[in-house]
């Protein structure tokens, strides 16, 4: 057994057990890197599914949009009944072991720092690892974003984010406002209304609902927006905010029926509703914010890769700013099937870099 102060060498060190991870984990198994000798997996999620696993009940897998299976084994005979968390979490639990991988957790990174002879430190509540490259997979849901309006300590009701949504029995009776023009405020919404007294919806923008299928054309169309932002060093947007909401028989549904009537976001939050500046004004005992999340990257600061529009920029996977780190489901790759193919990507570049070559080429 390690004792917590060891520094244990390796070639590389995967930080987050999600579909990123995992598939970055694949490919350096693919590649001849032995788990445990090395690379390892860091997860500081209790069990295996990474952030599905944390998915409120009632989105069943059925429901889910986009979900790509992970590379070199399908996800067969799903209950679409089933909740999403329990489907997800088996499949990568399963994932896990046809593959070795070995993953520790739960395993918190705390910081990622410069080490010696061009090595990195990661330190952890379970020891440090000494690697050359690493690959960063940690997403989102660690980083739920809470907007801040005037006013908003003052409310008396219950104010939640997605993150910690419990389903739609717990809003029953009540008037909830739901902040977010994604698919999670509107999927929040349509579950919500048959029980609640009374629902808002409010976005900053006006929302774009998609007619007909999302082809491949529309999809590279897309990551390239993405993809233009951390190129630039700006924080990326998610690949989701940039295709607009898919317009299927639920949302046409809530559409006709109001539940989807929106409002331009408030002004101000007081103790028992929400005020715009028109004079306009809703009651309500709960405010559940839609807004989405943001890259949980805290434990790289210490090596300044953030550049001064606020990002990370990237050359594919690799930070410019040092190309031992490739952040997987960062930005571009922030989507099932565009973390598979960064995954790849990061192994060939670290493969390269590692034997002493130049980075590949994004």
């Amino acid at each position: 057994m390690s004792t917590a102060r060891e520094v244990r060498e390796v070639e590389v060190v995967v930080i987050g057990a999600g579909q990123a991870g995992l598939a970055g984990a694949y490919h350096l198994r693919r590649a001849g890197f032995e788990p445990g000798r090395d690379f390892v997996v860091l997860d500081h999620s209790p069990g295996p599914g990474g952030a599905w696993q944390f998915r409120w009940p009632s989105l069943t897998y059925g429901k889910v949009h986009g979900m790509h299976a992970l590379p070199g084994m399908e996800l067969t005979g799903a209950d679409p009944a089933r909740p999403s968390a329990e489907v997800v979490a088996g499949y990568f639990a399963a994932y896990e072991r046809a593959f070795d991988l070995r993953v520790h957790r739960p395993v918190d990174v705390r910081a990622v720092r410069e080490g010696d002879g061009g090595r990195l430190l990661v330190e952890t509540s379970a020891g440090i690892w000494s690697p050359r490259a690493v690959i960063n997979a940690t997403g989102t849901w660690d980083r739920p974003f809470w907007p801040r309006y005037p006013g908003q300590e003052t409310f008396e009701g219950w104010q939640l984010h997605t993150a910690r949504y419990p389903g739609p029995e717990a809003f029953a009776g009540r008037r909830v406002v739901v902040v977010g023009g994604g698919a999670s405020g509107t999927q929040h919404l349509l579950e919500i209304a048959p029980y609640a007294a009374e629902t808002t919806w409010v976005t900053r923008r006006p929302p774009v609902f998609r007619e007909g299928p999302f082809d491949e054309d529309a999809g590279r169309a897309a990551v390239a927006l993405v993809e233009e932002r951390v190129r630039q060093g700006l924080p990326p947007r998610s690949v989701v905010s940039v295709t607009g909401l898919p317009l299927n028989d639920a949302i046409r549904a809530g559409l006709a029926s109001g539940v989807l009537d929106r409002l331009p976001v408030f002004d101000r939050i007081e103790p028992d509703g929400v005020a715009w500046r028109d004079g306009r004004r809703v009651a309500a005992d709960t405010i559940l914010w839609a807004t989405g999340f943001r890259p949980a990257v805290d434990h790289l600061r210490p090596l300044r890769l953030r550049e001064p529009g606020g990002g990370i920029r990237l050359d594919g996977t690799r930070a410019v700013a040092d190309p031992r780190i490739h952040l997987v489901g960062y930005g571009p790759s922030a989507s099932t099937i565009g973390a598979n193919r960064a995954g790849r990507a990061a192994v060939r570049d670290i493969r390269r870099l590692l034997a002493g070559g130049e980075p590949v080429a994004a």
